[in-house]
C-alpha cells in the first residue's frame, strides 16, 4: 500500500510507518528499499524517520535511535523508577522490536514485564531483566573474572550485558588475591580471552594481578563490598586507578553494565587470535 501525504493525517501516516520500520539498520534498508520501490512515499518515509528517533511517554523520552547509531538500544536503568515506569517503557522497547535490558531490577518489576511478554528472564542475583529478539550463538572471547563471591551481583550485572550484546561469556568466579593459586588454576582462560572483566572489591588488587598475566585489555569493577575502611567501594576503586599494570582501565564502583558494554565494542573489534603465547611457563612439577 502507497501512503500519499495529504490521505490521511500526518501523525497516522509517521506511526504507521514507524510500526512497520524501527530503528534498527536492516529494517532501515527496508524502509529505503519501499521508498525505492514506490511501495512508501519520500515524503512519508522524512515524516517517519523524523518522529522515529524517540517516543515521548511524558516521564520518559525513548531513543529508539540508539540501535542505529550505537548498535544497541536504549537499556532502562530501574534504580529509581516504578513499577509503572519500567513497565511502559519495557513495552515500548520492546513493540519496536528491540531487545530488552534492564538493570538494577526488583522482582515486581520482573513480574511487570512478563505479563508483557512470557519470554523474559530474570537474573535474581545480577538484578537484570532481559528479553533476547536473536536465537543467534554469541562471540567467543569474554571472561568475566570476580574475587569473591560477594562480588557475584556485579558479575553477573555485567555477564548479562555480555551476552545481550551478543557475546558468549566465561565466567571464572572467586578467585582473588587471598588464594591465587586458584587463579593460576585456570590461567588457560586467562590466556584464551580477548578481553577480561575483572570485578573485586576490598583493596581491589586482583585487576592489577590479572593484568600483568595477560596481553587483553582488562576493565576493572570495583564492588562496594568491604569493611568500614573500604568506604563502600572507593579504596578498591583508588586501588586500581592506581594500577600499575598497563591495559587496566577502571569503571565506575558497582556498574558490571559499564563493563559488560566496553567489553563487548572492544570484543567486536578484535579479531580471534589463532593462537595465545603464554607469558608465563607454568607447568606442573615432574
Amino acid at each position: 500500500m502507497l501512503y500519499r501525504v495529504g490521505d490521511v493525517p500526518p501523525t497516522e501516516i509517521a506511526s504507521r510507518v514507524a510500526i512497520r520500520y524501527t530503528m534498527d539498520v536492516e529494517k532501515l534498508k527496508v524502509l529505503l528499499e519501499s521508498v525505492r520501490c514506490g511501495e512508501v512515499a519520500v515524503d512519508d518515509a522524512l515524516r517517519a524517520l523524523r518522529t522515529l528517533p524517540f517516543e515521548d511517554l511524558g516521564f520518559s523520552k525513548i531513543d529508539h535511535h540508539r540501535q542505529l547509531r550505537t548498535g544497541f538500544p536504549e537499556v532502562i536503568f530501574c534504580q529509581g523508577k516504578t513499577v509503572g515506569h519500567v513497565k511502559e517503557i519495557s513495552e515500548r522497547i520492546l513493540a519496536a522490536g528491540h531487545p530488552l535490558l534492564a538493570t538494577r531490577a526488583a522482582p515486581e518489576m520482573y513480574e511487570a514485564v512478563k505479563a508483557i511478554n512470557p519470554e523474559a528472564r530474570y537474573n535474581a542475583l545480577g538484578r537484570t531483566i532481559t528479553v533476547s529478539q536473536s536465537d543467534e550463538e554469541g562471540a567467543a572471547g569474554i571472561l568475566v573474572v570476580s574475587a569473591g563471591t560477594s562480588d557475584l551481583p556485579v558479575a553477573e550485572e555485567a555477564v548479562e550485558t555480555v551476552q545481550m550484546m551478543g557475546n558468549r561469556p566465561e565466567r571464572l568466579y572467586d578467585v582473588g588475591v587471598a588464594g591465587l593459586h586458584r587463579l593460576m588454576g585456570s590461567y588457560e582462560k586467562l590466556l584464551a580471552a580477548r578481553v577480561i572483566i575483572v570485578v573485586a572489591g576490598m583493596e581491589g588488587a586482583l585487576p592489577s594481578v590479572v593484568g600483568g598475566l595477560v596481553e587483553c585489555p582488562v576493565i576493572a569493577v570495583p564492588t562496594s563490598v568491604g569493611y568500614g575502611a573500604s568506604f563502600g567501594g572507593l579504596a578498591a576503586l583508588l586501588g586500581m586507578l592506581n594500577s600499575c599494570a598497563s591495559g587496566v582501565t577502571v569503571v565506575n564502583i558497582d556498574n558490571g553494565f559499564g563493563a559488560g558494554y566496553s567489553a563487548s565494542l572492544i570484543n567486536r573489534l578484535v579479531a580471534p587470535r589463532s593462537s595465545a603465547t603464554p607469558l608465563l611457563n607454568v607447568q606442573p612439577s615432574t
